[in-house]
């Protein structure tokens, strides 16, 4: 294996990590929002898992910019956040939809309390937005 493959590997290695601290965060947030306010499906939805991406998208930030894409440089973090967030906006646009049309026009299935088919359909969502956020980020957001 080459340097450039083997960095690449360890880049998305670095990413899975940050993305599993990520989804922790994401989906805490959003577990705690439904059991507070007893919802599980609607359009409440929408609004909870956008507060629980929104503080990931935070975590994710700090954590892919410092250790999987290595930026030292504070001059271009204005740009570059703005990047990172329209990449992420679109990622939560593609999460929430998952998660809304999921838990909204489909019954649970497998004899699963709602609750946990509101997890399942977030964890289909989290892998769809993470393909969409990690091509974003390395191609536009930390392109060097």
């Amino acid at each position: 294996m080459t340097n450039k493959k083997f960095a690449g590997l360890i880049q998305i290695v670095k990413f899975g990590l940050i993305g599993v601290s990520n989804t922790i965060v994401d989906f805490a947030l959003l577990n705690f929002l439904m059991w507070v306010f007893k919802i599980t499906s609607g359009s409440w939805m929408i609004v909870f898992n956008i507060v629980a991406f929104s503080a990931a998208v935070i975590n994710s930030y700090v954590w892919n910019r410092f250790w999987t894409f290595k930026i030292k440089s504070r001059e271009e973090v204005p740009e570059e956040f703005v990047k990172f967030l329209l990449i992420s906006l679109v990622g939560a646009l593609i999460n929430s939809g998952i998660v809304f049309s999921g838990t909204t026009y489909f019954a649970p299935l497998f004899s699963l309390s709602a609750g946990l088919w509101a997890n399942g359909v977030k964890l289909i969502a989290t892998g769809v937005a993470m393909v969409w956020n990690f091509i974003g980020y390395k191609l536009w957001a930390f392109k060097k």
